[in-house]
């Protein structure tokens, strides 16, 4: 992979070769990832991947022609293939129209951020795995090593982001469709904190093997882990926090924003850069600041705005993606304590995860999914069966609002095991949650 200091001779080279007022924008993705696969608790496939990429932007006036290449870490061959890709784009931006939202970041506002790396050799990392699951039938993946970002313009600005962190994301199975899922991701490797995570997946494995129970549908008393929790978090993160979804009346959230919907006063959401492990700075060379707090006390607060919708609404821009989608989301702890979370359960659902989880009604933000894997009958405190597969049909309003009894006080850290084409440097922090009354359908 590629350092901040070829990103800087690479565009200081390429900036070299720009004509009248260009001004050329480039971000750059760079990884170096062990990875492996495992089948049986087995290792059945490992490899690396080292690769980097690089986006252009080249800008005249309000006209501007975008295209992204890989790099091969040869200076020489990257430097001419990156000129020539300028030429291309300048003979392409004489077709284009005027771009009414274009904004670039005319302050060199520099940065550089290398973490430490202190990840395990992958055969000590992926000896422990074997050996804690040994004689059980673990499925997953192991991903690790350093993942950077960069972003540098003819204007002189440079910024550099970079990460190593490992995640495993990995089940245990036991037959058909009884499994327990579970992950395990951080910026070192803990041996008591995996054996812990084994621990328990044990227990609800073994508790898997009982007779299944069938409930009807109904409203049940409902703890969604973190890892439940989440797909319906990943929900919301499309469109809902952003300032155009929300200028145009696109959000989810809608009812939150305009008074019609609350949601319960310990609900705290933000973009919580400083504590997430992506960059500081977005593709685009704006500065992300360390929190943006979007929900606060249960209502809404900031949105996060992208250099074009600034430019659309009249704002100044926070270090938003041009999605608009959060890349550090964090959920503020609660103070229900995670080992007491059965006996607060009392009698009820143990949801270890959802799926197939969708919208059934956005602008009232209700969603809709199917229980999966480690889903439990809960009686006095302990874990009776399991439960065969449910299908629930809620709103964020009663399950985050009306109907939330609390939230867990040690907030777990998921980072986003996307692979497609790239590791991510997206993640989630947040708790677990005891609602009162979840409504089931199927």
């Amino acid at each position: 992979m590629i350092d901040a200091t070829y990103l800087d001779e690479l565009v200081t080279h390429a900036t070299g070769h720009l004509v009248g007022d260009e001004i050329l924008l480039a971000a750059t993705h760079s990884e170096s990832t062990d990875f492996a696969r495992f089948n049986n608790a087995r290792v059945r496939q490992a490899g690396n991947v080292n690769q980097s990429s690089i986006d252009l932007d080249l800008i005249e006036g309000a006209r501007h022609t975008q295209a992204g290449l890989r790099l091969s870490g040869d200076p020489a061959g990257d430097r001419a293939r990156v000129v020539a890709v300028i030429e291309r784009l300048r003979d392409q931006r004489a077709l284009v129209p005027d771009d009414p939202h274009l904004i670039i970041n005319t302050d060199a506002s520099s940065t550089h951020f290398v973490g430490d790396n202190r990840l395990p050799p992958a055969e000590d990392a992926l000896a422990a795995i074997a050996g804690g699951a040994a004689g059980r039938d673990l499925v997953g993946i192991y991903t690790a090593g350093a993942v950077a970002s960069g972003f540098a313009n003819s204007l002189g600005q440079r910024n550099w982001f970079q990460t190593s962190t490992f995640n495993f994301d990995w089940t245990f199975s036991l037959q058909a469709d009884k499994a327990v899922k579970n992950s395990y991701a951080d910026y070192r490797w803990d041996d008591q904190a995996f054996d812990r995570k084994l621990r328990d997946a044990t227990t609800k494995l073994e508790a898997l093997g009982r007779s299944a129970m069938t409930l009807s549908p109904g409203e049940y008393r409902t703890y969604l882990t973190p890892s439940a929790l989440l797909e319906v978090v990943e929900l919301l993160s499309w469109g809902s926090f952003g300032v155009r979804a929300q200028r145009t009346s696109q959000s989810a959230l809608l009812r939150l924003l305009t008074g019609e919907g609350e949601l319960h006063p310990s609900v705290r959401i933000s973009e919580d850069t400083a504590n997430g492990v992506a960059p500081n700075f977005q593709e685009h060379g704006f500065l992300r600041p360390s929190e943006v707090v979007l929900i606060e006390h249960g209502r809404p607060v900031d949105a996060l705005v992208s250099p074009r919708s600034a430019v659309e609404f009249d704002l100044e821009p926070n270090g938003a993606a041009g999605d608009e989608s959060p890349r550090s989301l964090a959920i503020a702890a609660g103070e229900l304590d995670v080992d007491d979370v059965l006996d607060e359960l009392d009698s009820g659902l143990y949801v270890g995860n959802l799926w197939y989880t969708n919208f059934s009604d956005r602008p009232a933000c209700r969603v809709t999914g199917m229980t999966r894997f480690a889903t439990f009958w809960v009686e006095d405190g302990e874990i009776v069966a399991p439960v065969d597969v449910l299908r629930f049909d809620d709103s964020v309003y009663h399950l985050l609002g009306s109907q939330l009894v609390g939230l867990t006080s040690d907030p777990e850290f998921v980072f986003d095991n996307s692979t497609y084409e790239q590791r991510t440097s997206a993640s989630v922090k947040l708790p677990g949650a005891l609602i009162d009354a979840m409504r089931f359908t199927l």
